[in-house]
């Protein structure tokens, strides 16, 4: 039986490179995916991204903006560990962003998920603009089709690990 696998993109289209989820996702939408993964444009509805991964998802992968300090539009794969992320946070949930941390709090309330979890990430350049355009700053909006290519990797990855759970190392 094939794991099911959530790729959810997240964030708010109104704060520049805070979108690259969702721009991913809408992209990735358009490319043939296995039956088993299903890619979904969450934007900032973090009520509805609890429900769905409590609905039986095996792994989840989250699109969104990532502020590791590095240069505007570099690609990041984290493998994060759920429990650390299910600590208590003082902001479960904000109208104008999705916290994943309170996501998986959420989670938890609604009776938990033992899934593996991993985001990918882009280095942002632009997070806030002051004349409210809408769109991805050029070097993030370059990046999109490079974490494309990351997920369908991954995607490649976690299967070959299904079929030879010994051989691979988690």
């Amino acid at each position: 039986m094939s794991k099911r696998i959530l790729i959810a993109g997240v964030g708010n289209i109104f704060f520049g490179d805070d979108a690259f989820g969702v721009e991913t996702a809408r992209q990735l939408m358009q490319c043939p995916l296995p039956e088993s993964v299903r890619v979904i444009d969450f934007g900032i509805r973090s009520h509805d991204l609890a429900y769905t991964i409590t609905d039986g998802y095996d792994i989840v992968i989250l699109v969104d903006a990532t502020a590791r300090g590095a240069e505007p539009g570099t690609v990041y794969l984290i493998e994060a560990d759920v429990n650390d992320l299910r600590e208590p946070d003082h902001e479960m949930a904000n109208a104008h962003s999705l916290n994943p941390a309170g996501v998986l709090q959420m989670v938890s309330s609604l009776g938990g998920w033992s899934g593996r979890l991993y985001i990918v990430g882009c280095e942002p350049a632009v997070l806030e603009t002051e004349d409210g355009e809408i769109g991805l700053s050029t070097r993030v909006q370059a990046a999109v089709p490079k974490a494309i290519e990351m997920i369908r990797l991954l995607l490649g990855d976690l299967a070959r690990e299904e079929k030879e759970p010994g051989l691979v190392e988690a």
